[in-house]
């Protein structure tokens, strides 16, 4: 059965159109079905809204570290590692998880580099996109007073074993790394897309030896002990 191309029409009026152009009548449930398909168009996976749905993301993202950052400044600082190659590691994560993107998303920059739109692959980049930014929310909160932007130990810093980091050191990681995923996911180009990703390797690997030696010099044989039960970035892989 072929029915003419139509506009949003109701279940009934589906039914008569198709009726009355000449076609066996599809029924009650045909007519649903039909009626549901030309909804779902109106929700398909489109560059604008895989771009959108990267925005919400990134909104989301500061919207839940800037209170945390705000209590951060208030709380006195031990022992401070923000150097030269402290501040290029985040500078470099940064371009790659906003800038670049960033970029993309309002200029459509660099436009040579568009791959073609795969609209499953980009529905899939809510599924690492939500799980980001539920595992950044949960680490500030396990971390409380302990958590700092840089590489800080604060006054009366605790070792925190509990709520994710009781599975693994750096879920803020793991997060940065699912959120570069989620980019490469909705946005269709061959360099706003991997570049979170990259940004988020960089930050791992330059940033967490330094970050783990100096938890070390804190706590000693209390945070050796703490590594020997936890992976890093995935619980019981890695």
């Amino acid at each position: 059965m072929i029915c003419p191309k139509m506009g949003p029409l109701s279940v009934q009026s589906l039914r008569w159109r198709c009726m009355g152009s000449g076609n066996i009548s599809v029924g009650n449930q045909g007519a649903r079905n039909m009626a549901a398909a030309a909804a779902f168009e109106g929700f398909a996976m489109t560059r604008m809204v895989g771009v959108l749905l990267w925005s919400a993301g990134i909104a989301g993202w500061y919207i839940i570290r800037y209170p945390f950052e705000r209590r951060a400044k208030k709380i006195g600082v031990a022992r401070s590692i923000f150097d030269r190659r402290e501040s290029s590691i985040l500078a470099f994560a940064f371009v790659g998880l906003f800038l670049i993107p960033g970029l993309y998303a309002v200029t459509g920059f660099p436009a040579a580099a568009e791959r073609p739109l795969v609209p499953v692959v980009g529905w899939l980049g809510l599924v690492p996109q939500a799980t980001a930014l539920w595992l950044f929310r949960r680490s500030h909160l396990d971390l409380g007073r302990n958590w700092s932007i840089s590489l800080e130990i604060r006054d009366r810093h605790a070792l925190v074993e509990t709520g994710v980091y009781r599975l693994i050191r750096h879920p803020m990681y793991s997060s940065f790394f699912l959120l570069g995923l989620a980019q490469l996911l909705l946005l269709p180009n061959w360099v706003a897309g991997p570049s979170g990703i990259v940004g988020a390797a960089v930050l791992y690997a330059c940033r967490v030896g330094r970050e783990e030696q100096m938890m070390l010099e804190r706590f000693g044989d209390h945070y050796r002990d703490y590594m020997a039960h936890t992976k890093q970035l995935i619980p019981w892989i890695i």
